[in-house]
């Protein structure tokens, strides 16, 4: 008779390698782990892109906290300074451009595409 069918008509089941005996309650240490799925179109958990960009606005670029310019200014980049962007999205437009992207150096923030210039790929939606 094999282990698992002698089990079984004892009342007792063996589950991740442990006896467990029915109705007794297993220690925490024992329980089983939440499985951590991947997100929709993300096999394997792999974190999401890098994207980066330089400020391109010469007197430095104001950032907002929502992609306009009427919005909570949240912190500045000066010209020239390699910033690293989440996503973009559409908002306000600036001279012709509507993209803003969201930028994760500390604070979220966002910064109007127009100022930004992508190093490498164009970021993903948001």
């Amino acid at each position: 008779m094999s282990l698992r069918s002698t089990a079984l008509r004892v009342g007792i089941s063996v589950s991740l390698g442990a006896l467990c005996v029915a109705g007794a309650a297993v220690p925490s240490s024992a329980q089983p782990q939440p499985t951590v799925r991947a997100a929709p179109g993300d096999p394997g958990n792999n974190p999401p892109p890098s994207y980066t960009g330089r400020i391109s606005a010469r007197n430095g670029l104001i950032l907002r906290d929502s992609p306009t310019r009427g919005s909570r200014i949240v912190r500045t980049e000066p010209y020239g300074a390699i910033v690293h962007i989440f996503c973009k999205t559409r908002g306000e437009n600036i001279q012709g451009n509507d993209r803003w992207y969201q930028l994760t150096d500390g604070t979220w923030a966002w910064g109007a595409a127009y100022y930004i210039d992508n190093i490498g790929p164009a970021p993903r939606w948001c």
